[in-house]
């Protein structure tokens, strides 16, 4: 695409006393922004890599907020005659969204729990009802007046005491997910004076009604590594150390068991995990080993009755298997097989009522609920006729309860919340997701999904949405989206804001790349680590797959990813530039050698096991060979839009900066190259409701002028 050239009436006075910018402007061109190279060496393993950008790291240097602020005046020069048309995809996704909207009640210890949107709000408002829906609400925290004067406000975890009295709730204002944890008396609204810094955001309260269970993170790594104890009407500067995860490579969290009778605290890897639990009702007593730690075996556990539930990989269960034993005899040894390890079906999760288990299951790709009766008369699955959709079990805090509730959506259907009655075998539609506007008709669009061949011979998953009656002759255009990291895995949901693509053309494609446990656990053993290179791959042999079969073609086709998925734009685009013509790269970990050798930035400790510990030269070496960074060359690139925040704890803001910065220096095409730092937000994007939708807005003019599509 060509866009009309700009002359910038934007001065950037600041570029002459700026030593490490440098912006250079003709008469009838947009002025390009251009960092300074200051040569940095970086040797480890007797090699040695040259980072010239090294210095954009610093967000407390002006001149780094200098050049951030110069790309996004580049940006938004470049994007200015798409304002108008970003304002109408604004409105037109906000306008099929329900402004005065509710959850469904659902109820705890004697109250029904709401979460209500008004109109011209963006954020939630909390509430409850005591014993009925008709009783009068209780308003327990209204967003919209706590967000008041922040550019930035998150509203964390609330834990009610088991009396109902106390709710401790957590806020964080800045965007990097550091919370802090506040307590407030509902019966006098009064919020207490305390805080708790720097935490999790979320707290756990034993049953004295009185004792806090909270996890701090580490104000340097951000990992969350100790696990406090708080005593209500106490400072917290006189808080209890409970537990210190001494592993780097580990986080630690605590939690109440829906049973309410323990309170657990966990500690996890990428492939690792562990367990100790106290009584709820002694909350001053030692923690107890469930089982400890073992190199490569993962576990969960649910309690009900006298007895946990383990759902783990263990005595190679790669699909994961379920397990019982007593709550007195906790360790591996006294397991026992309930479910039995299969090797296609990966056990994703379970629920337990006082009649029924059921089981959240994955075959080929697709979400299963199973059902299972205590006494062995019951063992089915809940039907679900569609190609590709997406299936969970919902919020069900009641073990009595005759119903579970249940979720369901697909590409084409919009969100719905079930009931299913095990007594009558019957499920029935408590809310459905609303589409405002008066345009949507479901039968208006098709999915499918389809089967690309990748180069080592292994079918790789796609899920496509489309407008039906367009003509699939490589000429529409297509976005590919994939993310194929940590397992993940990227279920086919439907989506209103994706209406504004589709209604304009677009095909959406979903690449369930290895990396992700789309078709299970080996789905993800085979995308990481030294086999990393397979989710890369894997999307560019979906990627022509699409071409050939006439989906779209090299000049109409566009891939997204964001964060883990961002590394994935910048593999792609290194190792096969010609087959896009825009790429979209959101809050990318795009540095990955530099970042993963730098174990004080936030997160790295606990990705050694995804990625590698580059410290050690083999995976150094294979780490270095694909890390989009340091493999950026002198040629053609796509047309990109690269979006960060500044106060990203999970993928730090320099990563993208620094690599369009060398983008800039190295690539060969006149093809367009944008920056857009959201400077007040981190790595979840703008807060609000509805906020958000304008980062989309951009994102969406972006793929839309490039293919010419102005309203």
């Amino acid at each position: 695409m060509k866009i009309a050239t700009i002359l910038l009436s934007v001065s950037f006075t600041f570029a002459a006393s700026c030593k490490n910018i440098n912006m250079s402007k003709s008469i009838n061109e947009v002025a390009i922004p251009s960092a300074k190279k200051i040569s940095k060496t970086l040797e480890i393993h007797n090699d040695v890599r040259i980072d010239n950008y090294y210095w954009l790291n610093d967000r407390e240097n002006p001149e780094v907020i200098d050049y951030l602020n110069a790309e996004n005046n580049y940006t938004k020069a470049l994007m200015a005659h798409t304002e108008g048309f970003q304002k109408d995809l604004f409105e037109e996704m906000k306008g099929r969204i329900k402004e005065d909207d509710s959850s469904l009640p659902y109820k705890l210890n004697g109250y029904w729990y709401i979460t209500r949107y008004e109109t011209g709000k963006d954020y939630p408002i909390y509430l409850r009802k005591k014993g009925s829906l008709d009783a009068e609400e209780e308003i327990l925290f209204d967003c919209n007046e706590m967000a008041k004067d922040q550019s930035y406000f998150s509203l964390g975890g609330i834990s009610i005491s088991p009396d109902n009295k106390m709710a401790a709730f957590s806020t964080d204002t800045v965007s990097r997910r550091q919370y802090t944890v506040q307590i407030k008396n509902l019966e006098t609204g009064e919020i207490l004076a305390d805080k708790i810094l720097n935490t999790t955001g979320s707290a756990t309260w034993a049953n004295d009604n009185k004792t806090l269970f909270y996890t701090m993170k580490d104000a340097v790594t951000l990992r969350s590594h100790k696990i406090f104890k708080h005593k209500l009407d106490t400072d917290s500067k006189d808080d209890i150390e409970v537990y210190h995860e001494a592993d780097e490579t580990f986080n630690t969290f605590v939690y109440k068991t829906k049973s309410k009778k323990y309170i657990v605290i966990g500690s996890s890897s990428t492939l690792s995990s562990e367990y100790q639990i106290l009584s709820a009702d002694t909350p001053d007593a030692a923690f107890k080993m469930f089982q400890k730690r073992t190199e490569d075996m993962e576990y969960s556990i649910a309690h009900y009755d006298d007895a946990f539930y383990v759902i783990s990989n263990c005595d190679d269960a790669t699909n994961f298997k379920l397990l019982k034993t007593s709550e007195t005899a906790t360790e591996k040894e006294n397991w026992k097989d309930l479910l039995p390890h299969r090797e296609a079906v990966l056990l994703e999760d379970i629920e337990i009522f006082k009649d029924y288990l059921v089981v959240n299951e994955r075959e080929n790709g697709l979400n299963n609920i199973r059902i299972i009766s205590w006494d062995g008369s019951e063992d089915y699955y809940l039907p679900f006729n569609s190609e590709t959709y997406t299936s969970y079990i919902g919020n069900n805090p009641d073990f009595d309860s005759d119903v579970m509730r249940y979720g369901f959506n697909s590409l084409t259907n919009p969100s719905s919340v079930m009931d299913y009655n095990f007594k009558t075998k019957t499920s029935e539609v408590k809310k459905e997701q609303e589409v405002l506007g008066g345009k949507f008709n479901k039968e208006n669009y098709e999915s499918k999904r389809i089967w690309a061949t990748a180069r080592d011979g292994v079918k790789v998953p796609i899920s496509l949405v489309y407008k039906k009656g367009i003509k699939l002759d490589g000429t529409n255009p297509l976005l590919q989206y994939a993310y194929g990291s940590y397992g993940s895995t990227t279920d086919p949901s439907f989506s209103t804001i994706r209406l504004s693509l589709l209604d304009r053309g677009f095909v959406y494609a979903i690449a369930h790349i290895r990396g992700g446990e789309y078709l299970g656990r080996h789905w993800y053993e085979t995308g990481k680590l030294l086999t990393k290179k397979n989710t890369f791959t894997d999307f560019i042999d979906c990627s022509k797959f699409l071409i050939e079969e006439k989906y779209t073609s090299n000049k109409h086709l566009y891939a997204y990813g964001g964060s883990a998925g961002g590394l994935l734009m910048g593999a792609i685009i290194n190792m096969n530039p010609e087959l896009y013509n825009g790429v979209l790269a959101a809050v990318p970990f795009v540095d990955v050698v530099t970042t993963m050798l730098d174990d004080s930035i936030p997160l790295t400790t606990g990705e050694y096991d995804e990625w590698g510990n580059p410290n050690n030269e083999e995976y150094y070496h294979y780490m270095k060979s694909y890390s989009p960074y340091d493999n950026v060359e002198a040629k053609d690139y796509p047309n990109m839009l690269v979006t960060t925040g500044l106060h990203d704890s999970q993928v730090q803001y320099w990563e993208p900066a620094k690599w369009v910065a060398k983008l800039r220096e190295l690539k060969t095409d006149s093809n367009i190259l944008l920056l857009q730092t959201d400077m007040e937000s981190g790595h979840g994007g703008a807060s609000g409701r509805f906020e958000s939708l304008k980062e989309v807005a951009l994102e969406y003019a972006f793929l839309l002028d490039l293919e010419g599509i102005k309203r």
